[in-house]
């Protein structure tokens, strides 16, 4: 499942959508704005989908479930103006074994990171 959304991710919700009966590990990351070091530190950043974001997405959630034993992969990316400790993203995978959930995870989160659907512009104070 994937999902790009303006609205804030909310985690307590989202294991509902991941978890199955036959899952014996479920994995979340969330990546968050972080205040960057150095002299000016980031006040927000801004993040807009210029493309097939979903698509992109889809083909990410593709890859990771043909690679893994999964029962199932969520990829969720928010778009808008994202403060200090938002919740940009979350790849979460479910499987019958941990070692296929965490390596899937992994390779989700280097996958999001070099997106090019989703244009990021970083406001410092």
């Amino acid at each position: 499942m994937v999902h790009v959304t303006p609205t804030p991710i909310n985690p307590s919700e989202l294991y509902e959508a991941i978890a199955k009966n036959s899952s014996g590990s479920v994995v979340f990351h969330y990546a968050v704005v972080k205040e960057a070091n150095g002299d000016r530190p980031t006040t927000c950043i801004d993040y807009q989908a210029s493309g097939d974001t979903e698509g992109e997405l889809a083909a990410i959630a593709a890859e990771l479930q043909e690679k893994w034993t999964l029962e199932d992969v969520l990829l969720v990316r928010r778009t808008g103006r994202l403060r200090v400790g938002d919740i940009i993203s979350l790849v979460a995978t479910s499987s019958p074994n941990s070692s296929d959930a965490f390596e899937a995870c992994q390779h989700g989160i280097a996958r999001l990171k070099k997106m090019t659907t989703i244009k990021k512009d970083e406001q410092r104070g």
